[in-house]
């Protein structure tokens, strides 16, 4: 277990817009035209797996995303929310909290899949449109 590893992304880089950044972790905005309210919760600490961190550390982390992904409800009022802490790709622990449509390219597959539709434009920029009050209820809920 290592508290920073300069070949990790999220370790030399923010991983995002920084919404809220606390003592042991951060939140941020995707930058995914695709999915507007896209967020990730990121553990400053480079480590792995949830079991790398403490009881009370894994606690104060799902606290974060439970609040990431009730603000993203709340505000971007999504079909359904896909929470994902995969870390194949950059084994940093890190959680995503997507939110998902009907009509999002990916929908009802995991955003990862192939694409199955391009989302209209107009659905697109009603979800931008949301962003800033999802920056205000972040923010205000830590």
């Amino acid at each position: 277990m290592t508290t920073h590893s300069v070949d990790c992304e999220l370790c030399s880089g923010d991983g995002g817009e920084i919404l809220h950044r606390a003592e042991k972790f951060r939140v941020v905005l995707v930058d995914d035209a695709m999915y507007p309210g896209f967020c990730r919760v990121i553990w400053h600490r480079h480590v792995k797996e949830m079991t790398d961190l403490s009881t009370a550390d894994r606690a104060l982390f799902m606290d974060a995303v439970w609040i990431v992904e009730t603000a993203v409800r709340n505000i971007m009022l999504p079909e359904k929310i896909n929470l994902a802490c995969l870390g194949n790709m950059t084994p940093h622990l890190h959680w995503h909290v997507i939110p998902r449509y009907l009509d999002d390219a990916h929908f009802p597959s995991p955003v990862w899949a192939q694409a199955q539709r391009q989302p209209l434009p107009a659905s697109l920029a009603q979800r931008q449109a949301l962003l800033g009050a999802l920056r205000a209820a972040i923010s205000e809920q830590f």
